[in-house]
């Protein structure tokens, strides 16, 4: 899914709701106080009293903090000034009913932070709850979390102990660890040489702040980063806000702002039905209308629902064969997006909890909000659904949808989806497998692709056609494999949630929502043709993919769209960090013959082979990132083999060239990193 609807914190284990969400602060960020440390972005500065998880959670034990009161009214704190430089987000939080203070009229935002108190933080980052009702310490569950975790160690380098304040190296090592734990990528590293005081980082914590520094999660202030001063509760957590949201365990949208689907699927903001976003963190599958449970066979039935998170049709844990149905969903809506797009609550067809489901010669309908068609969820359910019509009609309600690490066999279907967010073919949280053979798959709705992958998607003999997006979306360690079909996609200019960073006909991502693992993409496609209707055709970014492509007509029919965009992007919908969120696309060109050009940043890299007779005309270049990031090695290696050819179009700047073959330079000449000049 994406960056779509976060309202509460998603992290990257699994969709929580998070006492760290936040409003944003003003455009402008307020004066940081003189022991302050100055973050990246602009956030202002953030409070930390979020103490208290939203909703019935009880009141924490030992002055950890009571929610307010009075949620609807004024914000309550005393001892926040209307002039603090914490006010706005205080107030925003509070609005949010997402901040707490140690009573309900204190926030005390000059306190220092203790250990327990960050851990306990983390631990409700982790989604976990914390009890009112102990024995022991009130923190006990929480630092045993983090020592399981890795968080806390036996020597953490200095003697931990929960009720003692933090120093801010001492926070940045905790913090460090978490996003280790959290599988975040560390790679990015400063030597500190900056800061007038760094050298006076200890050695224990020298590896993590040199990270949150490269990161760009701590910028320091006056050019000193202070690490042996300690923290306040305003100071501390808006480090860890921004830490979450770099790391993308927080969205943009999570911090306030209406959500924006910053990207193809599942992005709409649309609601209606009292749809709200932000899933219950446990499987909520509603209701459904008629349930089947037992083993059996059933043939022209119809089956209809007008409910609310209601099921036509559910089919739970049984061995069925439909032949001939019918499925109608004409009203209701899903009461929370997620459990809708995770769950598959208020899908048209549910299948879950193991079944096993047979469907032929169906017609499934579905007007309903966040109303999929058939929705196959969780580790052991299989549909296997053919010579079938599928129809959507409403925003958030794809033609076939599978998560859970369910299976999904589709063949020869028609499926045709109008509303925003609703792919013809869909995965989310959890993904599982979907092999398509034939038939016809139809999107039109905007940020509607006609594949939306979180999972391992085949498809053969398939018309796959986005007529107002991205035809094809990969996000984070999921593919898309492709044989003899014919794919369209027309992405909007200006209707896209992500027109503005890039317009495109595949992406291939990583949203660091949640809803995918960070790992390598995999994108296979042979035979068949790919026509991109505007833009470029291939967007990449804030991930690492895998591109094979094996005799495939490719059709670009905007002029000034590239072949291939592979960069970082502005970070404005959470894809990584700006300046730090760069592509890297190993792409191999098999018996194909295309054109257009290709540009790569300097933040990420590219390694394309031309091979088995590929005739490539274009151009190949590298450019400056536009977030200003640190340039990384080999941004673009070009191989070329005996029988395949590079016709330029014009100048070319590259790192590196292995040319086995012909380059047709057309008077054009092509820049090696080492300044070598090529030429005729």
């Amino acid at each position: 899914m994406l960056e779509k609807k976060i309202i509460t914190c998603l992290v990257a284990a699994g969709m929580i709701t998070s006492s760290f969400s936040a409003a944003l602060a003003d455009d402008e960020p307020p004066e940081i106080p003189e022991n302050g440390t100055e973050m990246s972005g602009e956030m202002g500065e953030m409070p930390d009293g979020m103490s208290e998880m939203p909703g019935d959670m009880g009141e924490m034990p030992d002055g950890m903090g009571e929610m307010p009161g009075d949620m609807d009214g004024g914000m309550p704190f005393e001892d926040v000034a209307s002039d603090a430089w914490y006010y706005d987000v205080v107030s925003q939080a509070y609005r949010l009913g997402l901040v707490s203070g140690m009573s309900d009229t204190e926030f005390a935002p000059e306190n220092t932070l203790t250990s327990a108190e960050l851990i306990t933080m983390l631990y409700r980052a982790d989604g976990n709850e914390t009890s009112s009702e102990y024995d022991g310490n009130w923190y006990d569950e929480a630092v045993s979390w983090a020592e399981s975790c890795g968080i806390v160690l036996d020597d953490n380098g200095w003697d931990f102990d929960a009720n003692t304040s933090l120093t801010r190296e001492q926070m940045m090592v905790i913090i460090y660890r978490f996003m280790s734990y959290k599988g975040i990528d560390q790679s990015a590293a400063s030597d500190l040489t900056e800061f007038t005081d760094g050298g006076d980082v200890s050695d224990y914590a020298l590896t993590a702040v040199q990270y949150l520094v490269g990161a760009g999660l701590i910028e320091g202030s006056d050019g000193e980063l202070r690490p042996l001063a300690s923290l306040t509760r305003a100071e501390t957590a808006k480090i860890l806000i921004s830490a979450l949201q770099t790391a993308g365990l927080i969205s943009d949208s999570a911090m306030g702002e209406a959500p924006d689907g910053a990207h193809g699927e599942g992005g709409t903001t649309g609601g209606g039905g009292g749809m709200s976003f932000g899933g219950s963190g446990e499987v909520t599958q509603g209701t459904a209308a008629t349930t089947i449970t037992e083993d059996g066979t059933y043939t022209d039935t119809t089956y209809s629902s007008t409910g609310d998170d209601e099921n036509a049709l559910r089919v739970d844990g049984a061995a069925v064969t439909l032949d001939g149905i019918t499925v109608s969903k004409t009203a209701g809506a899903s009461s929370n997006t997620e459990d809708g797009d995770f769950y598959g609550m208020n899908a048209a067809l549910l299948a879950t909890n193991g079944a096993n489901v047979t469907i032929t010669d169906a017609e499934i309908t579905s007007s309903a909000q966040n109303g999929n068609g058939v929705f196959s969820y969780g580790d052991g359910t299989v549909v296997t659904i053919s010579d079938s019509t599928i129809t959507t009609t409403a925003d958030n309600s794809g033609g076939i949808q599978t998560t859970g690490g369910g299976t999904t066999y589709a063949s020869n279907l028609t499926v045709d989806t109008s509303g925003s967010s609703s792919a013809a073919i869909r995965s989310d949280r959890g993904g599982g497998t979907v092999v398509v053979d034939g038939g016809t798959y139809v999107s039109n709705g905007y940020n509607s692709p006609a594949i939306y992958s979180t999972a391992d998607i085949t498809a053969s003999n398939a018309t796959l056609t986005a007529n107002n997006s991205e035809a094809l979306v990969i996000e984070g360690e999921n593919s898309i494999t492709l044989t003899d079909c014919d794919v369209y996609g027309n992405m909007s200019d200006t209707e896209g949630t992500s027109s503005d960073e890039n317009v495109h006909s595949v992406m291939i991502y990583q949203s660091m929502s949640g809803d995918a693992e960070v790992g390598t993409s995999y994108f296979t496609m042979t035979g068949g043709t790919l026509t991109s209707n505007n833009g470029d055709v291939f967007y990449v970014t804030n991930t690492h993919s895998i591109i094979t492509l094996s005799g495939v007509e490719i059709v670009n029919n905007e002029t000034s769209g590239n072949l291939m965009t592979i960069t970082g992007n502005s970070a404005s919908r959470g894809w990584g960090t700006a300046g730090a969120n760069g592509a890297q696309a190993e792409v191999t060109l098999d018996a194909q013959t295309l054109e257009g050009d290709i540009v790569v940043d300097t933040i990420s890299t590219l390694d394309i082979s031309l091979t088995n007779g590929t005739a490539f005309t274009g151009t190949i270049n590298i450019i400056d990132n536009e977030e200003g990031g640190t340039a990384v090695d080999d941004n673009a290696v070009v191989t070329i083999d005996s029988d395949s050819t590079w016709t330029l179009t014009g100048d070319c700047v590259i790192t590196s060239l292995t040319n086995n073959g012909t380059i047709d330079y057309n008077g054009y000449t092509i820049t090696l990193a080492d300044g070598t000049v090529l030429s005729e």
